[in-house]
């Protein structure tokens, strides 16, 4: 409910009527009473009605709800300006700038306050021979062209803004300038000639935005735009404002309450409707693909992907003609590909959603549609491995590979085990006749790699314990092989393999601790044992360096320590390593 005065307050606040807008901002508060953008809304309805008692009430409680929400210090800003708290003003709109220090309407509104202050301080400007000096004269200027919707648009065309400035600063300059329709039209603004005219302008409405694994992405609806000092009186209709321009300035407006409709009935789960109003604003106003965008999001959330795809191509095919914001083209493809990924059934179904999405980052590099790009992308893989599977075929490469073996021809045998475990990935026997494959041909960490992945799949397996250790054999792990090979005896006790494992490294390990080692057979066991990290941490403890002093120099305190198991295994470890000889 609070949601839905919302929407009526904004339509209310689009068209100009803005004590209908402060009621339904009232109805939506007494409903949603910590809702901070609700006193935001009210606050700046307030203002546009020169209210800036009430509005600065409903900006300072705007600032208590949400102290870090930059808008609710330009509220404040704008209501101390309207009051001449030209200081307090000043303060409010710093403060903004601390949470939010690019915000354009606060370094604007602060750049009012300050010359309002330095305005204040001087004293009233001498008289001047320009009859329409005062008009452009201080921050009121920006603020009523801001206000009045006929002009407030002029602010996005830097030629008009730098002619205003020119006048601004020298009010003598208005005769160099006065055939231009759109000076006329602020001059009129200014000396309160002519009717204002509110539209949606003011208001940027929230635009849903679901994906496919979550609750639809939505943005809460904008509040209206601050407006620091409007128009205390209402003023005449534009006398060059055709019957034409002004029917579809209506109609434009129209639309907005039609969308502001449509996102209340969305965020209430009422879809029907949402169509129905989206639909009916793209009918008024067929020049703001968001209304498309909607309703291809509408469509998302009931399941009507083909419907939502539709909507989306013809939101990127009417934006590029419009030369619509890249961000929204991108939103499009976005959700485009968000419809397809629903849709997909087979990885090939994938594609077309992976292409939509690559288009989207093409416009606009977006974190979130790059996630959804690599989510599809291996979604796409997983389904392919589940399409490929076969374990049958799997059995038949594998005796493929295991013939080639026999015969020594190892690069073939790899080739066949591998297409063994794309068709099967979860078969053992396929990564251990692999692994004997790479030990064969020196490819060490590709032997120990899929020997792990060997044990991981059947931790009972004694085959994969045996290539595990007999690669760190190899690679003159000795202590890591000779776990490994007790590892897996503790699954297979009389395995003979990995018995004769066993008796392989003790030899190893006792020839290191009886001092057989050959110079270089020591620096290169030293050497590869250093880049061990637990040699180099057993190296760094404070402890075991003075036990290794003792076992030098204190004979009596050395006998103590082996009776410590966890220091003598730490003492057994650089016995390996190399880095230390018992004699």
């Amino acid at each position: 409910m609070a949601e839905e005065a919302k929407a009526k307050g904004n339509a209310a606040f689009s068209a100009g009527d803005f004590p209908t807008a402060i009621r339904h901002f009232s109805e939506a508060i007494d409903l949603a009473p910590t809702n901070h953008v609700l006193y935001s809304n009210r606050s700046a309805a307030y203002a546009s009605l020169n209210k800036y008692a009430e509005a600065l009430t409903d900006a300072k409680k705007t600032v208590e709800l949400k102290p870090d929400w930059s808008k609710g210090y330009s509220r404040l800003g704008a209501a101390h300006l309207g009051l001449a708290h030209y200081d307090d003003a000043v303060s409010a709109y710093k403060k903004g700038l601390e949470y939010d220090p690019n915000n354009e309407a606060l370094k604007s509104g602060l750049a009012d306050a300050q010359a309002s202050v330095s305005r204040s301080r001087a004293g009233p400007p001498p008289p001047g021979n320009n009859l329409f000096g005062d008009a452009f004269s201080g921050p009121e200027m920006w603020a009523k062209l801001t206000a009045d919707p006929s002009t407030r648009a002029y602010l996005q065309q830097p030629d008009f803004v730098k002619m205003m400035q020119e006048i601004q600063k020298n009010p003598s300059n208005l005769n160099l300038y006065l055939k231009d329709q759109r000076v006329m039209q602020a001059l009129g603004v200014l000396l309160n000639l002519k009717f204002r005219t509110p539209t949606s302008e003011d208001t940027e409405m929230p635009e849903s935005s679901p994906s496919p694994s979550s609750p639809p992405e939505r943005k809460r609806a904008a509040e209206p735009e601050p407006v620091k000092v409007p128009e205390p009186e209402p003023e005449p209709e534009p006398m060059d404002l055709t019957e034409e321009k002004r029917e579809k300035k209506e109609r434009k407006a129209q639309a907005v309450s039609e969308k502001e409709l449509g996102n209340a009935a969305y965020k209430k789960k009422d879809f029907d409707t949402a169509i129905a109003h989206y639909t009916k604003a793209m009918e008024l106003d067929d020049e703001d693909i968001s209304y498309l965008m909607n309703r291809a999001a509408t469509y998302l959330e009931m399941g009507q992907y083909e419907d939502c795809i539709k909507d989306c191509d013809k939101a990127v095919e009417r934006g590029r003609e419009l030369r619509s914001d890249f961000k929204m083209i991108a939103k499009a493809l976005t959700r485009k590909g968000s419809a397809l990924v629903k849709m997909a059934k087979t990885s090939k179904d994938y594609e077309p959603a992976i292409e939509s999405f690559q288009k989207a980052l093409t416009e606009h590099r977006n974190p979130d549609t790059l996630k959804k790009r690599n989510d599809a992308e291996k979604a796409k893989k997983e389904l392919e491995q589940q399409e490929y599977f076969d374990p049958k075929v799997a059995d038949e490469e594998r005796e493929k590979g295991n013939e080639y073996f026999k015969q020594q021809k190892y690069p073939e045998a790899i080739k066949h085990y591998t297409e063994s475990l794309k068709r099967n990935p979860k078969d053992p026997r396929a990564y251990s006749n692999r692994a004997a494959c790479y030990t064969k041909l020196g490819a060490l960490p590709e032997g120990l790699k899929d020997a792990e992945k060997c044990i991981e799949l059947d931790p009972t397996f004694s085959k994969g314990y045996n290539r595990k250790g007999a690669v760190q054999f190899f690679m003159k792990e000795y202590d890591k092989a000779l776990e490994t090979y007790q590892e897996g005896l503790k699954h297979d006790p009389n395995n003979q393999e990995l018995l004769d494992g066993v008796k392989r490294c003790v030899e190893q390990i006792n020839k290191a601790s009886r001092g057989d080692l050959t110079p270089d057979e020591l620096k290169e066991r030293q050497a590869k044992g250093m880049q061990d990290p637990e040699v180099q941490n057993i190296l760094q403890d404070p402890v075991m360096r003075q036990v290794l002093i003792d076992f030098q120099e204190n004979p009596k305190a050395a006998q103590e320590h082996t009776k410590n198991p966890m220091v003598m295994n730490k003492i057994q470890k650089l016995v390996s390593a190399g880095i230390v000889q018992i004699r």
